[in-house]
């Protein structure tokens, strides 16, 4: 069943053009080829990495944060109590109103005491930034080392100056040995960030992060597996050189030179919305769209690698919606706000204002404590009537 499987996968038509197979791509007289079995040894590799940025965020992230002045906000510990615990481990984070009374009169505690038990609670499961520092400097570390170490694959390639020529004599084009490990490197790192995406510090766009490095991972295995690697290098290249900058201001950003994070932002902004918006649809789409073709009818893989490569220019215009909402507060208020992609902080203070403000505490009888009228049996209101008729007597 399994050997039946992979041979029916591996047919040379859903891979390789018209009227070419396997055997025409096979290593003889000196020239290698890539083969498909070749990326197996990302897996592997990808465990050494996360070894790597284990050693990396604990020994150099993290003395490097608090030497650039990073420091962790003081939380309040929650006091325990099962039947939250229960609630929000299992129903929700964020009770509506009508759970919020039920649980309050469950514990025997005021509605109030049971939002701050919830809102501080959530608090305690938000990464402190000492932890996103260290994540964002580990990404710096890679992108920066990649998009470096693949300029130097690539600069003298003439693929790199003329996209045009990724297709000369396609697919009969041999595999260089540099341009093999950095393509090896670059899949192992995406391997590693999806291992660790359930560890790692979760945005509001976790969904696309998810569906880009899939993405990213199935275009790579693919473009190596079909010998695409030219058109598959200047895509990976292209996407490095923003990729840095937006490290890089990240770690900035957790640390206290604002000015220096800001212009940062401006040059990623730049650098993003003309590689991803300019660059990739004129020069990387419209060679795997038209150019590719050639003298060559298409074929399943063309379809396939232009369906994954569209995915990701609707990633692109999605990633930059978002900073261009940024780029707007920053032009209305002078400097850049905090990634509006994550969590922002709550605030036990502010939100027992607002609440008191909409509704009054309750007691745990239920009785409301809101403002009492005056008592008219007192010391001070006998006095103020004996006042008043001695007054009206005379």
């Amino acid at each position: 069943m399994l050997s039946s499987f992979n041979e029916w996968l591996w047919q040379h038509r859903f891979w390789l053009p018209p009227n070419v197979t396997w055997a025409e791509l096979e290593d003889r007289d000196g020239r290698v080829y890539p083969h498909p079995q070749d990326m197996l040894a990302a897996l592997p590799l990808a465990l050494v990495l996360l070894a790597m940025r284990l050693a990396f965020e604990r020994f150099i992230g993290l003395p490097l944060s608090q030497w650039l002045g990073v420091r962790d906000q003081t939380r309040r510990q929650v006091k325990p109590n099962a039947t939250l615990e229960k609630h929000f481990l299992t129903e929700g984070h964020r009770p509506k109103e009508p759970q919020l009374s039920l649980l309050a009169a469950r514990c025997g505690l005021t509605l109030r005491q049971t939002q701050r038990w919830f809102r501080r609670r959530r608090k305690q499961d938000r990464p402190q930034l000492t932890k996103k520092f260290c994540e964002a400097s580990w990404r710096f570390l890679f992108y920066l080392s990649s998009f470096v170490g693949g300029l130097s694959v690539l600069y003298h390639e003439s693929w790199l100056w003329a996209p045009v020529m990724c297709w000369e004599n396609y697919p009969n084009q041999t595999l260089k040995p540099s341009l093999y490990w950095w393509y090896l490197l670059e899949l192992a790192f995406y391997l590693s960030l999806l291992i660790r995406l359930p560890f790692d510090v979760k945005r509001k766009d976790f969904k696309e992060q998810v569906i880009h490095h899939f993405v990213v991972v199935i275009l790579m295995t693919f473009s190596y597996s079909a010998n695409l690697l030219r058109i598959g290098s200047l895509v990976l290249l292209l996407h490095d050189s923003a990729d840095y900058l937006l490290e890089a201001c990240k770690m900035v950003n957790y640390t206290q030179y604002q000015h220096v994070c800001d212009a940062l932002f401006l040059i990623f902004s730049l650098v993003f919305f003309y590689t991803r918006l300019v660059l990739f649809p004129t020069q990387i789409l419209y060679t795997t769209y038209y150019e590719s073709l050639g003298n060559r009818g298409p074929f399943f893989g063309y379809y396939f690698c232009n369906g994954l490569l569209m995915l990701l220019q609707l990633l692109h215009v999605f990633w930059s919606c978002l900073i261009l909402r940024m780029l707007c507060s920053f032009i209305k208020k002078g400097q850049m706000e905090k990634d509006i992609r994550s969590d922002v902080e709550e605030s036990d203070s502010s939100e027992e204002e607002e609440a008191g403000a909409q509704e009054p505490l309750q007691l745990k009888n239920g009785a409301a404590r809101g403002p009492r009228p005056a008592p008219t049996d007192g010391l001070r209101s006998r006095v103020a009537g004996c006042l008043t008729r001695h007054t009206t007597a005379t």
